[in-house]
């Protein structure tokens, strides 16, 4: 089995630079940077064997870079995911530790390109009740003027109560918000197609214009019960998004300013 760079560690080096500078974990994190993918999709994308995979995924797990969640579709599949706000803090850190002015120095803005049209957005989840309505919303709060997202369900449910109180929360009103059929926008054209459960994903139809796909394996809050648990679990559903969501959006405003966009 392969190992990471036996060379001795500089005192002071950064955790980021110490996991990540090994090539095949490189690798995969760039190919979780997108979209949360299964072991053997992994193996597919680095080329790599499974054993040498999973040794360099266990690395990044033990780091916080990636976090990994059984899948709803299948409990013998673990979904890896990358973890961007730890990652955000871990580059951040390296670039202090290189000079500390760099530390202070934030990013610049991505200013949206006059005349370019929003970009469309597809959020699916089984049921349409909770999660893709909740990214639904949060998109359409957060994004602006960039784009427009909507959302739909193979199996769609009554929305869920507790999917309004965590809208409520965030300042959005849910009144009239419905659940949605996937096949209402079959025919639909997307720049992202942003699926939010594993069973949902294996149904997913191919899209006018091929966006590529995006995975989000994010456990359905209604399988919570009711209750406190609930409540919990609404909650961590609705900030885990807010999370996704806010990177999705810097995603966007990037590729729109770099003019990959239409």
């Amino acid at each position: 089995m392969e190992e990471a760079s036996k060379s001795p560690r500089v005192a002071g080096q950064p955790l980021l630079f110490l996991v990540a500078a090994d090539p095949l974990r490189w690798a995969l994190l760039q190919a979780l940077s997108r979209s949360d993918r299964r072991v053997v999709e992994l193996c597919a994308a680095v080329g790599r064997p499974q054993n040498l995979v999973s040794y360099h995924l266990r690395r990044l797990r033990d780091s916080g870079l990636v976090t990994s969640r059984r899948s709803s579709a299948d409990g013998r599949d673990t979904y890896y995911a990358l973890d961007l706000p730890r990652c955000s803090v871990l580059f951040a850190d390296a670039s202090a530790a290189l000079h500390p002015g760099l530390a202070a120095v934030p990013p610049p803005d991505a200013p949206f390109r006059e005349g370019r049209r929003p970009v469309s957005v597809l959020f699916l989840c089984t049921g349409n009740s909770s999660r893709s309505q909740v990214a639904e919303a949060l998109f359409n709060q957060e994004a602006g003027a960039l784009g427009r997202a909507v959302s739909a369900g193979s199996h769609p449910k009554p929305v869920h109560p507790e999917t309004a109180r965590v809208l409520a929360e965030r300042g959005i009103d849910a009144t009239g918000m419905r659940s949605k059929q996937l096949g209402e926008f079959s025919e639909g054209r997307f720049d992202y197609v942003v699926t939010l459960c594993d069973k949902v994903r294996e149904v997913c139809p191919e899209f006018p214009g091929s966006p590529a796909p995006i995975h989000w394996s994010i456990p359905d809050p209604a399988a919570a019960g009711d209750g406190g648990a609930a409540r919990k679990a609404f909650d961590d559903v609705a900030a885990e998004l807010t999370t996704r969501i806010s990177y999705l959006i810097k995603t966007i405003e990037t590729t729109a300013t770099e003019g990959a966009m239409p």
